[in-house]
């Protein structure tokens, strides 16, 4: 459980209270919660079976969700075009598929 708890204060930020109202630390923190509670059903429904199964926020953060793409759209559909050199590229495209069939 510390290292669930070290992962969303290291990597989701939920310990930058920086700001001088409660109401704003409070909502930082809500945000980083629910950030938090995105990736595990992510890593949950989405992960399985695949190389990041059991990784850390931050891996799964550098790895499929800071990732540099073109994204063209028009009225039928969304285009997302990754570097070829890109290396989690299966990956991606296989987490993607998932979680447009959920």
């Amino acid at each position: 459980m510390e290292n669930r708890i070290k992962e969303q204060k290291l990597d989701l930020f939920s310990d930058r209270t920086s700001c001088h109202g409660w109401w704003a630390n409070q909502f930082r923190v809500l945000l980083a919660s629910i950030a938090y509670v995105l990736l595990e059903r992510l890593r949950e429904l989405a992960l399985k079976k695949t190389i990041l199964e059991n990784a850390q926020v931050s891996t799964i953060r550098n790895k499929l969700i800071k990732v540099g793409a073109l994204i063209h759209s028009n009225t039928r559909r969304i285009y997302i075009r990754l570097s070829s050199s890109y290396p989690n590229k299966k990956v991606f495209c296989d987490v993607f598929d998932k979680v447009l069939l959920l």
